[in-house]
């Protein structure tokens, strides 16, 4: 009778913290190459996020790139806009500023992310595409 009690108080909280956490979203964020960063662009629900500054954008970026610089003191409200459950393809000059971003937005509840590793220095050696 003492295991029963024992164990029934043991589960009853167990149960109470899952029943909790149900509902919760999953982040994911992806790292990714620019040899695999192809196939996510080309899907068309698939929106790009460039992070540098306007100055860098302006010097070149990626097709249908949305300029949000994670270093400017509009970044939280600008993402704040965005659709959580989209998918966002986010990158900077060499892939530092594009980690933070991403970190930030996980936090902020975004649930597909992807982080392209290297920035747009390694996606134009790779032959990608950059537009003025």
């Amino acid at each position: 009778m003492n295991r029963i009690a024992l164990a029934s108080a043991l589960l009853i909280p167990v149960l109470a913290l899952s029943a909790c956490s149900s509902g919760t979203s999953t982040t994911s964020v992806t790292d990714v190459t620019a040899a695999q960063a192809s196939s996510i662009l080309d899907e068309p629900a698939t929106k790009v996020i460039d992070v540098r500054t306007a100055q860098e954008f302006a010097g070149g970026h990626l097709p249908d790139a949305v300029n949000i610089d994670i270093e400017s003191n509009t970044f939280d409200s600008r993402i704040a806009e965005l659709p959580k459950d989209a998918k966002y393809f986010v990158y900077c000059r060499s892939g530092n500023r594009s980690g933070t971003a991403t970190d930030r937005m996980s936090r902020a509840g975004f649930t597909s992310l992807y982080d392209l590793q290297g920035g747009i220095q390694v996606w134009a050696n790779a032959g990608g595409q950059v537009v003025v």
